[in-house]
């Protein structure tokens, strides 16, 4: 991937520099799509209206959205707001139908992005239907920065002009208390190799309920966001789709309007050296882990000789149990502490089965 160009100016909406898009998961009627476009644009609190045209659900018989005839909804929204307006896309014919009203912006959906046969052929109807609009790629259902990477590589490859990326956080074991886990390093990552691509954050698919999205919001600008994707409904309470975790317009303005942009400045010198006493610690870091390594190594050739396994699984709990307390008590948070120390032993035992197998 090269350069990307921005999605669009974002300077009408509540957050100046910084894109929102807000609207319903689905559209579900005229009256419904119009009204939440014209609550919205009326305070000001987005520069692209969205709503869900077809949705892919978990299980048939679901609602799965209206489909085409709510394509003229969204096209007679943007005329009576002035907004451009977005939908989701899936296959070929979504591309074609969404192309034939005018759709200003499109997005592909964690799940198809996880698919790169799916994304191909929609990066190839894209190229051919619409290759000027802008299309933004979803992180895929699990958190594989590669294939997020290699969804937007099939897309710029085929043609298509326009990208960014959505952050919708990830379908893991344990993501409590959100619906997906944010794992906020992998966008990041993301951004540090691709520092042109426009990179939005979805808080209502990450939170799974409206009680986290202003904490999210928050967290994504903090981080220095390209924008948000807010889903917003009139009454949320009789929404077809993800319900819980759509606000009001009346909600969303609130929230929006309570949100920081930070742009303070601390003077260089205090931090760098801050910095400088972190680049003397990550030293540090570096030099014991090296000599932890070179230990286990020693361990790992007492283990060959004595014909012993490699891992002594009740010794090795014993020691996380006692490590990560005593961690926690210097204030230090307990699943980073047993993630880092997993990943620690994970490698010496490495280091001790090459080892012990030669």
């Amino acid at each position: 991937m090269h350069k990307y160009t921005h999605i669009l100016p974002a300077d009408a909406g509540l957050l100046t520099g910084r894109t929102i898009m807000a609207g319903p998961c689905s559209a579900e009627s005229r009256e419904q799509v119009l009204t939440t476009a014209e609550q919205i644009a009326r305070r000001g609190m987005a520069d692209i209206y969205r709503a869900g045209v077809w949705k892919p659900r978990t299980h048939p018989g679901c609602f799965e959205g209206i489909g085409v005839p709510a394509l003229e909804w969204l096209a007679e929204a943007r005329i009576v707001t002035g907004l451009p307006v977005a939908t989701e896309v899936a296959v070929p014919g979504h591309v074609a139908a969404a192309a034939e009203v005018g759709i200003d912006v499109l997005w592909i959906g964690a799940r198809t992005c996880a698919n790169p046969f799916a994304v191909q052929e929609l990066a190839d109807a894209i190229a051919s239907y619409c290759p000027q609009t802008p299309v933004l790629v979803k992180n895929p259902v699990s958190p594989d920065l590669e294939l997020w990477i290699g969804a937007l590589q099939r897309l710029q490859r085929a043609g298509v002009a326009h990208l960014g990326a959505i952050h919708r956080g990830f379908s893991v074991y344990k993501s409590a208390p959100y619906r997906n886990a944010p794992i906020w390093q992998l966008p990041l990552e993301l951004h540090r190799r691709f520092p042109s691509l426009p990179l939005l954050h979805d808080p209502s698919h990450t939170g799974g309920s409206r009680d986290h999205i202003a904490v999210l919001s928050q967290q994504a600008l903090d981080m220095g966001f390209t924008g948000l994707m807010i889903e917003c409904h009139t009454d949320p309470s009789s929404a077809l789709s993800d319900g819980g975790q759509q606000l009001t317009p009346d909600s969303l303005f609130n929230m929006l309007s309570a949100l920081k942009v930070r742009s303070g400045d601390v003077p260089d010198r205090i931090l760098q050296g801050l910095r400088g006493q972190i680049d003397d610690i990550d030293n540090q870091l570096l030099g014991l882990l090296a000599r932890r390594m070179e230990l286990s190594d020693s361990i790992g050739e007492c283990k060959r000789r004595a014909d012993m396994p490699v891992v002594q699984t009740e010794r090795y709990s014993r020691l996380l149990t006692s490590l990560v307390g005593r961690g926690v008590e210097l204030g230090l948070d307990e699943a980073f502490l047993a993630g880092l120390l997993e990943r620690i032993h994970a490698e010496s035992v490495r280091r001790q089965l090459e080892i012990v197998s030669h």
